[in-house]
């Protein structure tokens, strides 16, 4: 048995995104007596944030109401200009304003990085002496006697790759709370086991995803629009009868962000989510903007996409879910940050009442019925059929039908249909021979690249020796399973270059797993056929270290 330290809280943040920070920030603003900390798995706050981003301001207005002349660097660029373009191979046609919900514009929106909106929350979050330990995941759930969560242990530090200590042996902590709270972003370990182990999908739809992968870029200043928004939808992936669509924002700095997601319920197992992002660039729309510029980061992370009906039960003894471990995203819109930290506002508001009342590691279902009867529902409520109507219908009709739907659910209060069902992503994908492999163009090097020179943009790093953080379940289903029936799509399905199929001594092929390269995008854990892949959390301080995502 290890020894290990134990510290207590009054209640343990799980992750250090945007939801996490204003859990922590609202807590100490309702009672700032309490005892708050947040555990961050990557180096620093923001290390391992990623998102377009197009951010509502919504839920920061009610948290810091005075955070544009307080140094916000979300404050920079507000959104001047909106467009919405479908593509075909060659062209665009623009998708009307006037056609789409009010709800869909980005009027009084802002564009930047969401990781240096969370550094800068982090810094309003220590000035109000909230203690926050970055480089420490937690790697395990704590429990009482009668099954309720009491904290986490973060992981231990100084392991080999048969997980014996080594000489730098470091043992995890306990940090124990009256109260638990889950931020850890989409397809987080912990929430896993946790909606296992109370059953909190139960009354739900399963959620489902979509790979995001960005790049920021600094473009030819005759180029740049700052505070211009563009959404594409369309080529190149109607080619293949799957769907998701791009974004390019112009940001501050001469930069633009730009990005594909590719939703991840596609069937044809040689979809190269990666390889359809380098052909998106490729685009003479896409490309006159990119062209005379210069790529100076790379990243990927998975979104929550099955909307309000995949929402999940949010409390459970001892601890509450928020953020995208719940998943709070709203698709249409490409947006989950302010509902992410509008659900943690909500959750320090009962933690906060609920210590003042003298209660700890119970169920707090006032925080599920806060959230249930709060803007995030009916947001999310109109849209919640928009992604299952394209997902079904595909990229033309499904839109139609979706915006069809989304306007009814807007002036009259109901949609064309119930709340509809999803499939996992994973119970999606078809066998290879049903499909013919698809030949994608080899980069230029100037707007297209590879996948591992791309990942040294994500400034990713793992120490070495250390357990393999992606866990096969079992170690023959790769080559048994997943190379003859699905082609071996872990080798394409992943941004980062982690998963290679390899016969280096001409004894048969078998499964080289790259941890170093992981971008803890989570894919693998989703898109995985037989779900034989386990993403758990490494070393602390591990993975991409994204300056300006």
């Amino acid at each position: 048995m290890i020894e290990r330290e134990s510290m207590p809280y009054d209640v343990v943040i799980v992750g250090g995104g945007p939801a996490g920070l204003s859990t922590a920030i609202r807590l100490k603003q309702v009672d700032p007596e309490l005892q708050v900390c947040v555990l961050e798995k990557g180096s620093e706050i923001g290390a391992h944030i990623l998102s377009g981003a197009t951010i509502d301001p919504k839920a920061l207005d009610e948290l810091l109401p005075t955070w544009r002349e307080d140094g916000c660097p979300l404050a920079e660029t507000p959104v001047t200009d909106n467009w919405h373009w479908h593509l075909t191979r060659k062209g665009k046609f623009s998708i009307p304003h006037i056609i789409q919900p009010p709800f869909m514009s980005n009027e009084g929106n802002y564009t930047g990085s969401l990781g240096n909106l969370c550094r800068w929350l982090a810094e309003q979050a220590e000035a109000l002496e909230i203690e926050i330990f970055p480089g420490f995941p937690a790697a395990e759930i704590l429990y009482d006697d009668n099954g309720a969560v009491i904290g986490v242990q973060t992981g231990d530090m100084g392991v080999d790759r048969e997980g014996n200590p080594k000489p730098d042996f470091q043992p995890g902590m306990n940090l124990l709370g009256k109260y638990t709270v889950f931020c850890e972003g989409a397809r987080g370990h912990l929430t896993k086991r946790l909606k296992a182990k109370y059953d909190l999908e139960a009354n739900c739809q399963p959620q489902i995803y979509g790979l995001g992968i960005k790049e920021l870029w600094d473009i030819d200043p005759d180029n740049h629009m700052p505070g211009r928004v563009i959404h594409t939808q369309g080529w190149p992936l109607s080619e293949n009868d799957a769907w998701g669509g791009g974004f390019l924002y112009h940001q501050a700095n001469g930069q633009v962000a730009l990005g594909f997601v590719t939703a991840l319920d596609y069937k044809n197992p040689y979809i190269y989510p990666f390889e359809e992002f380098q052909r998106w660039k490729q685009h003479p729309e896409i490309r006159a903007i990119l062209e005379g510029g210069k790529r100076v980061a790379y990243g990927a992370r998975a979104i929550n996409e099955g909307g309000w009906q995949s929402v999940p039960q949010l409390a459970f003894p001892g601890g509450v879910l928020a953020g995208c471990s719940a998943g709070f995203v709203n698709v249409p819109r490409i947006k989950g940050t302010h509902t992410a930290m509008k659900s943690g506002m909500l959750a320090a508001e009962a933690i906060a009442a609920a210590i003042k009342a003298g209660r700890e590691q119970d169920s707090l279902t006032e925080y599920d019925a806060a959230v249930r009867e709060s803007w995030i529902a009916k947001e999310l409520k109109l849209v919640q059929n928009a992604e299952p109507m394209v997902a079904k219908w595909g990229g033309e009709l499904g839109t139609i039908l979706a915006g069809a739907d989304m306007w009814l659910r807007t002036l009259f209060g109901f949609g064309l249909a119930k709340p509809m069902k999803h499939h996992t992503d994973a119970s999606e994908t078809q066998r290879a021979d049903l499909y013919q492999p698809i030949e994608y163009p080899k980069p230029d090097g100037v707007i297209s690249f590879d996948r591992l020179t791309s990942v040294s943009y994500s400034f990713t790093n793992h120490e070495e020796e250390q357990p393999c953080h992606l866990q096969l379940k079992d170690p023959a289903i790769p080559t048994e399973i997943n190379l003859p029936v699905y082609a071996g799509l872990e080798a394409r399905y992943c941004p980062a270059g982690v998963y290679e199929f390899v016969d280096p001594d001409g004894t048969g092929m078998r499964l080289q797993i790259n941890a170093q390269n992981c971008v803890h995008c989570k894919t693998c854990d989703i898109k995985d056929p037989t779900q034989n892949i386990e993403w758990v959390t490494p070393e602390g301080g591990g993975g991409p270290n994204y300056p300006n995502m």
